[in-house]
C-alpha cells in the first residue's frame, strides 16, 4: 500500500507480505454476506490474505464491485461472483490507487459491460466494452503518471472520475454514495456507502489487521486518516446495546460494526496526540520511536516485519505532524 507519485515501491509491486510475492495459487476467495444485497469477498489461504477485501453488490441491474484485488486473483474473483449472479458486471469503484485494490481492474473490466457513457480516451466506439471504473481523479492521475514503472495499462485506469467531494449512483434499487476523503491513506481515497443495504466499504482508511498506513508520498496524513474514520462513524447508525446496524467492510480484515471503527479511531487519535506532544517538545524521530507511543496497541496492530511495521507507522505520523508544525 505504499506508492510514490505514480511509482510503486518494490514491496508494493510484489505484495503485502514483506516484499515477497504472495502464492496466489493457494488463495481461496470466500464469499461472506454483509447485509441487503451487499457481499464481501475475502482472499485467504497460503498468501496470507493477499489483496484487499472486495465489496460486491448484486441485483437485477447487474453487478457492482468495490476494488479488484491483485490481477492473478481475477479468475477466482469472477468465479466467486458467478456463484451469486449471472448478470453483467457494470461498475467497478476503486477506493484508492494501490495495486492490492486495483490490480484486477483490467481483467474484471473486460469481463463486464458499461450501461452507457464513454471512457477517458473519449473513444465512444468502445463505451459499452467493459465495465465502467469509477474513482477520484487523483487515482487516475497516479495510475497514468509517466513515472510509473512498469506502466499501468490504460485499460486498468478509471473511465469515470470525479473531482469534488463525492459522486452518487443509483443502482440495483439503492443509492450509492462515493465520498472522497482527502489526504487520508492517500490523496485519492473514497469510502462507498450503500444506503439501502446500510453497508460502508472503507478502503484502507480503516483496516483491522495493522496500524493505519499513511502513504506520505501519495499525499497521506495521519490527521486525514482520523478525519476519514470520523466520517465513517458519522455515517453509521448502530443498534445500541447489541450487535448490528450499519456494517463496515474494511480494506483488510473482518466484517465490522461501529464499535470496531470507534476503537480504531481512538487508537489512531491517542497515538497521534502522543507523537504530537513529543514533536512539540522538540524530540527527534529516534527519540519518539524509543518512547514507544504505540506500546498499548502493539499486541493488536504492531509488527516488526512485513509491509508495514510499527516503526514505519510511527515515522509516518511523526513526519506528517512535524511538517504541519
Amino acid at each position: 500500500m505504499i506508492l510514490a507519485l505514480g511509482l510503486a515501491t518494490s514491496a508494493q509491486q510484489s505484495g503485502r507480505e514483506g516484499g515477497q510475492t504472495p502464492n496466489f495459487d493457494a488463495v481461496e476467495i470466500t464469499v461472506l454476506p454483509a447485509q441487503g444485497n451487499v457481499y464481501m469477498l475475502v482472499g485467504a489461504g497460503g498468501a496470507g490474505g493477499a489483496g484487499g477485501n472486495v465489496t460486491l453488490q448484486i441485483g437485477k441491474d447487474g453487478v457492482l464491485l468495490v476494488d479488484t484485488q491483485y490481477a492473478p486473483l481475477s479468475g477466482k474473483i469472477l468465479a466467486a461472483i458467478r456463484t451469486l449472479s449471472t448478470e453483467p458486471i457494470r461498475y467497478i469503484i476503486n477506493t484508492h490507487v494501490h495495486p492490492d485494490h486495483t490490480g484486477g481492474n483490467e481483467n474484471i473490466r473486460k469481463a463486464g459491460s458499461t450501461i452507457a457513457g464513454g471512457n477517458v480516451s473519449l473513444d465512444i466506439q468502445d463505451a459499452a466494452q467493459g465495465a465502467q471504473i469509477i474513482a477520484h481523479d487523483n487515482v487516475l492521475k497516479r495510475m497514468s503518471a509517466r513515472t510509473v514503472q512498469p506502466p499501468i495499462p490504460a485499460a486498468a485506469w478509471p473511465t469515470s472520475t470525479f473531482v469534488g467531494d463525492d459522486k452518487k449512483l443509483f443502482f440495483n434499487g439503492e443509492g450509492i454514495h462515493i465520498i472522497h476523503q482527502p489526504v487520508a491513506h492517500t490523496d485519492g481515497d473514497s469510502i462507498v456507502f450503500f444506503r439501502r443495504s446500510d453497508v460502508i466499504s472503507t478502503g484502507d482508511i480503516f483496516t483491522t489487521t495493522n496500524y493505519p498506513v499513511v502513504d506520505l508520498a501519495a499525499g497521506g496524513t495521519i490527521n486525514g486518516v482520523i478525519d476519514g474514520l470520523n466520517k465513517i462513524i458519522d455515517l453509521i447508525i448502530p443498534v445500541y446495546g447489541q450487535e448490528g446496524g450499519t456494517l463496515v467492510i474494511p480494506g483488510h480484515g473482518r466484517l465490522c460494526d461501529m464499535g470496531d471503527v470507534i476503537n480504531y479511531r481512538e487508537m489512531a487519535t491517542i497515538v497521534r496526540d502522543r507523537v504530537q506532544d513529543m514533536v512539540n517538545k522538540g524530540m527527534t524521530l529516534e527519540q519518539v520511536k524509543t518512547a514507544r507511543p504505540t506500546r498499548d496497541y502493539d499486541p493488536l496492530y504492531g509488527a516488526t516485519t512485513g509491509f508495514w511495521t510499527t516503526d514505519m507507522f510511527v515515522e509516518a505520523v511523526f513526519k506528517t505532524l512535524r511538517a504541519k508544525r
